[in-house]
């Protein structure tokens, strides 16, 4: 399954439940419209890739339970040991950053679709908010060695719980009727910063600097992270091939001006000016078309290759649990693959667009997973504020009549962008999806899938 939304106003997150299946592919073409003029002279392939692409992989449980229940069942078998057993940070966090990454995602819906049953909507988060923090908070470990762990996420959860609930009472707009809802997110608020205070989980001094106490989420948001994470170790392909070309273009280029100065040498006779001339002659135009030979012999063979080759680590085994090959490139429309052109096909021209396409092949070892977590979850965030360089920050008028009067009004310049994402996942059915990106030169304004 894909999901594309928003991380914040310039990152696009695609997100891709991957399963214990242990073969996935993946395509994201973004269609640049033609306008903006983005071309490899002003931001090229591998800046762009290494710049603006991002890409995480997570371990998933599809039970929302089981990471809780094995926390619980490490804690008891911490007890009867001298060091506690590391399954018990590892379940835990699991289970914070699913909770956290569900509460993201029902957020960011109520804020974008604002549901006509938003009592109905906002009851069944706040309920299953407090459902899963009460399962969390039931089985507080009193041993020292592992306590440490629970209070890294459970302030951290607190914290974050607190934010989303003001966040929607501060952006969502309630009617008349709806004012006890509002309240209650503001009620809920309190309770959580008073749960804190309680626990003493911060100093005073970090509660009254705002910006000391979000730099600390942030690093219990890593922490809660890191278990569940899988490192990523790549490796750029061809640099060999690279050196190879480079060093056969310079030894044809070199062979055929040396040849060229011997029959001139032969022709002219002595050493003269006419021959100092030559020679100069010679070594420019060897060096004027070095570079162009190069890069052309070396796009020639590279073309269609994958570029980079990565291997997904588990941070707590050190095993590796599974390989990629990675694509990246600047395409044609026509270049594309037939289902990836006819889901971008649209009543207006699509060939002057410049596609940034990004090709994905992988292969998994769910054998070596952690124990109970056979999924993975891949999020792939891409920053579009490498083009916003591109783009025209003005504005234009737009005139209208009302009531025998003429009317204008400042009208900012918007970009719609197509994102178009193919997936199969083992020996599924290939998906193929896209999604309308509507951006101005400040923000991206709104994410929309299109039939």
């Amino acid at each position: 399954m894909i999901t594309v939304d928003l991380k914040d106003s310039f990152h696009l997150r695609i997100t891709r439940e991957l399963g214990d299946y242990p073969q996935h592919s993946f395509d994201a073409c973004l269609f640049v419209p033609g306008e903006l003029g983005l071309t490899p002279s002003f931001l090229d392939e591998k800046s762009f890739y290494q710049q603006g692409i991002q890409i995480r992989r997570t371990y998933q449980s599809t039970a929302s339970l089981e990471p809780l229940v094995k926390s619980r069942l490490a804690q008891r078998l911490a007890k009867t040991q001298d060091r506690p057993d590391p399954q018990y940070r590892v379940s835990l966090s699991l289970y914070g950053y699913q909770y956290v990454t569900a509460m993201e995602q029902a957020v960011r819906k109520l804020q974008s679709d604002a549901p006509e049953n938003l009592r109905e909507e906002l009851g069944e988060l706040v309920e299953l908010s407090a459902t899963i923090l009460r399962r969390l908070r039931r089985n507080r470990p009193q041993d020292s060695t592992i306590s440490l762990y629970f209070v890294n996420i459970d302030n951290y959860l607190s914290w974050f719980t607190e934010q989303q609930m003001l966040k929607l009472a501060a952006e969502m707009t309630f009617a008349d009727d709806e004012k006890d809802m509002k309240e209650l997110l503001l009620r809920i608020a309190r309770r959580e910063a008073k749960y804190r205070e309680e626990y003493r989980y911060n100093g005073e001094k970090l509660n009254q600097d705002g910006t000391r106490l979000s730099n600390k989420m942030r690093l219990l948001r890593r922490l809660i992270e890191y278990p569940v994470s899988m490192r990523r170790i790549g490796t750029e392909l061809g640099n060999t091939e690279q050196k190879a070309v480079r060093a056969g273009v310079a030894a044809v280029l070199m062979s055929a001006a040396s040849f060229s100065i011997l029959t001139a040498r032969e022709a002219i006779g002595d050493l003269t000016a006419i021959f100092i001339i030559a020679l100069a002659f010679f070594y420019g135009m060897r060096e004027l078309f070095r570079e162009d030979i190069q890069q052309k012999l070396w796009g020639w063979l590279r073309r269609g290759r994958p570029k980079w080759r990565y291997q997904f680590v588990d941070v707590n085994s050190d095993e590796t649990i599974g390989k990629a090959l990675e694509w990246f490139d600047y395409k044609r429309y026509e270049d594309l693959p037939v289902a990836l052109q006819n889901a971008r096909r649209s009543v207006t021209p699509q060939r002057e667009e410049t596609v940034v396409w990004f090709r994905s092949y992988s292969r998994m070892l769910p054998a070596r997973f952690l124990s109970g977590y056979a999924g993975a979850r891949e999020t792939i965030e891409i920053d579009m504020s490498l083009l916003q360089p591109l783009m025209n920050q003005s504005t234009y008028r737009l005139y209208s009549e009302a009531e025998g009067e003429v009317v204008s009004e400042d009208i900012e310049r918007r970009y719609v962008f197509n994102l178009v994402c193919r997936e199969q996942v083992g020996d599924k059915k290939v998906v193929v999806k896209r999604w309308k990106v509507i951006m101005n030169y400040s923000r991206i304004l709104s994410v929309e899938e299109s039939a």
